[in-house]
């Protein structure tokens, strides 16, 4: 009996001490948010290399409120849904259109910022939306936007347009091209080309015919419980005080 007791005993032990372990493990993951690292003001990396920008910052404050820890990881903006879905990161807050078509891949979070798509020339440039969409001219646009294939359908393939479209790895780096005269124009969302209004010699022209936007975080759709918990904490950050500072800060709202 008494050598039953003290294997019982070490039996018992041993399931407490798994399940104990198994709790820290649980408690312990990190959530990754992957991020387009050249978006400012959503999201980017600083001179010290850190990640940084409203959407960047907004997440930081709902994993502290939600209690779970979250880690922001710079990747290519072309693969970054096909690596939601693979289980490499967990959520992307980092200036995702919510579009019919996304939705049927990810989950998204309620909306939280609106967008408008428009046209970034050089500040000296004389010609209008029309013009600088002319036949031979040069357009740049960020590859796996909503904006590049909206061009690319509706205004090449539907409307006829002979302009090429010049695609880049990043906004910014289209605005470098627009800055030395490679290209006569880039199209992106309203934040990103008003951040290069303030540090470039460039303007916006004004919209191009694409519908406003909504911005929303995006989850894999099997993660109900992660989506309602950020859901969660987006609505409390909506609401807080800090929600009015990121926007000053980063969005001049």
């Amino acid at each position: 009996m008494k050598k039953k007791s003290v294997l019982g005993m070490f039996l018992g032990l041993s399931v407490f001490l798994m399940a104990s372990a198994s709790s820290v493990i649980a408690a312990e993951k990190v959530y990754i948010n992957g991020i387009d690292p050249n978006f400012p003001p959503f999201a980017y990396v600083d001179k010290s290399g850190k990640p940084d920008g409203f959407d960047v910052k907004a997440l930081d404050w709902i994993a502290k409120e939600m209690k779970f820890k979250v880690k922001h990881q710079p990747m290519d903006w072309d693969s970054i849904i096909p690596s939601l879905k693979a289980k490499k990161i967990d959520i992307i807050a980092s200036g995702l259109s919510i579009t019919d078509e996304r939705k049927k891949q990810v989950a998204f979070t309620l909306p939280y910022w609106q967008i408008k798509q428009v046209l970034v020339a050089k500040k000296d440039c004389k010609k209008n939306v029309d013009q600088a969409l002319a036949d031979g001219s040069k357009i740049g646009v960020q590859r796996g936007t909503t904006e590049a294939k909206w061009i690319e359908e509706n205004l090449i393939k539907k409307g006829g347009k002979k302009f090429e479209l010049v695609q880049y790895d990043s906004a910014p780096l289209s605005i470098e091209d627009v800055v030395n005269g490679r290209i006569i124009a880039a199209a992106m969302d309203d934040a990103p080309a008003m951040d290069a209004v303030k540090k470039k010699p460039v303007k916006i022209l004004g919209g191009f015919g694409m519908k406003d936007e909504d911005f929303g975080y995006a989850i894999r759709q099997e993660d109900k419980e992660f989506l309602n918990k950020v859901n969660e904490g987006l609505r409390k950050l909506m609401k807080s005080p800090y929600w009015a500072e990121l926007k000053k800060k980063y969005l001049d709202k």
